[in-house]
């Protein structure tokens, strides 16, 4: 990425109290990812040398979480906590020597790479010991200010400590800073324990360069990468924000959405141009669409895989492991979990498809159910191409129906039913002429009497 070794790290130790319940901070999620995930992915667009994050003591599912989604990050413990500053410390053992260190939080998810990439260029083209990254947001109260002499930055400035003038006009610390490695351990031992906070603040390091006669600068970024979250409230606005950026990345990309403000995205789908989403759909985690599919409103899609040109819902709802290839159709009311739908294959009324392989060309008459839990183990069934099932039909797993087959409306299939088969498994009908006059006056008689 760079012309200069590359460290990063992210700080994640604080407990987030302020989010009012027991998860930590870091693990709320902002379009279906937890808030860290999201920093560490842009983290390693940068392709850094060391990426560690720092946590305090006992915040083990956080330590998973890194482990699972970035393997090759260390992880440094911060005990006791005593600042952003002593965070940074914490972690100078897994740091380079030379290059760069850039420092992130993990509660700001919405930095974008190219911007890192802008805050890392200046400040080694400008020689600088320190870079900060600066931003205005719409509503500044709570953060801390930049002060400048000229082009240089002199002083990073509490807002309790920053007068009229500053609070009015100057740029806000986003918290995100870059350093020059080979300076940075000298700034940390300078840092000053803040007596009100017993804390040392990373802020710090700002003026005690600037004491050393070295250069700091600073780089203003488009405010929303700035935001960060300290409550449920912010939360749910950073959500917001994060909806409207990558649903225009995608209008602009080519998909159709009529209502793209009705319309969830978590944050690894993937849509192809010249898709139709309509209002009201939720993507969730690990869901790719291809191109030319029509997902209708109101459906709720998983982990899934819909292939150029099927169709979805509405009212559809598609759960992990389903896929359905070119051309398949599931409609309104239908749900489907670990289920394949071959090329041209339909289900496309009130029906269940789990745990199913179902051929292509294959039709699934509405009401059809694969009944594949026994409650102790999950069993599939296989469905062939071109294979027809009737309405109501349940299907008891394992079985298996063959190609070409058909199976009788209001059937209950317990054994497997050869290729070009016809099943039907249901009760035989009986009819009585002339029966229901008597049988409607006995019901009559029976029923009670009605009041009013």
């Amino acid at each position: 990425m760079s012309q200069e070794p590359l460290s990063i790290v992210v700080l994640a130790a604080g407990k987030g109290t302020r989010m009012r319940n027991g998860r930590p901070k870091v693990l709320h999620p902002l379009a279906g990812w937890p808030l860290i995930r999201h920093v560490l992915a842009t983290a390693r667009a940068l392709e850094p040398d060391r990426l560690v994050v720092v946590l305090a003591p006992h915040m083990d599912a956080v330590a998973a979480e890194v482990r699972g989604f970035a393997p090759d990050a260390r992880i440094a413990i911060q005990d006791p906590p005593l600042g952003t500053g002593h965070a940074v410390a914490a972690a100078r053992s897994d740091l380079l020597g030379s290059g760069a260190v850039l420092v992130l939080y993990g509660d700001t998810p919405l930095l974008t790479r190219d911007t890192l990439v802008g805050l890392l260029g200046l400040r080694r083209e400008a020689g600088a010991a320190v870079a900060v990254l600066a931003f205005r947001p719409p509503d500044p109260s709570g953060y801390g200010r930049l002060r400048f002499s000229g082009d240089a930055l002199v002083e990073l400035v509490e807002e309790r400590h920053a007068d009229a003038r500053l609070k009015a006009e100057g740029l806000c610390n986003s918290g995100v800073m870059a350093f020059d490695a080979a300076r940075l351990p000298v700034l940390l031992d300078a840092l000053p324990l803040r007596s009100e906070k017993n804390e040392y603040y990373l802020t710090d390091t700002v003026s005690a360069a600037v004491a050393r006669g070295w250069s700091c600068r600073a780089l203003e970024a488009p405010w929303v990468e700035g935001l960060g979250v300290n409550s449920q409230r912010q939360l749910a606005e950073l959500e917001r924000l994060w909806q409207e950026r990558r649903r225009e990345e995608l209008l602009d990309a080519g998909v159709v959405m009529p209502a793209p403000e009705t319309v969830f995205l978590a944050a690894d789908c993937s849509i192809e141009p010249g898709a139709l989403i309509e209002p009201f759909v939720v993507l969730g985690v690990g869901v790719e669409i291809g191109a030319g599919v029509v997902v209708h409103a109101f459906s709720h899609l998983e982990a899934a895989k819909v292939e150029a040109g099927a169709v979805v819902g509405p009212f559809a709802r598609l759960r992990p492991g389903t896929v359905l290839e070119v051309g398949a159709r599931v409609g309104n009311f239908v749900e489907t979990k670990a289920a394949r739908l071959g090329r041209g294959a339909k289900a496309n009324h009130l029906s269940y498809l789990g745990d199913a392989t179902i051929g292509a060309g294959a039709n699934i008459g509405a009401g059809t159910i694969t009944c594949n839990y026994d409650g102790f183990a999950k069993h599939r069934t296989e469905i062939g191409a071109g294979a027809f099932i009737g309405s109501n039909t349940a299907l008891v797993a394992p079985v298996r129906v063959g190609a070409g087959a058909i199976v009788g409306a209001g059937s209950t299939v317990t054994e497997d039913v050869p290729e070009d088969a016809v099943a039907v498994a249901r009760a035989r009908q009986e009819t009585r002429a002339g029966r229901a006059p008597g049988l409607k006056e006995r019901l009559r008689a029976r029923a009670p009497a009605r009041k009013g």
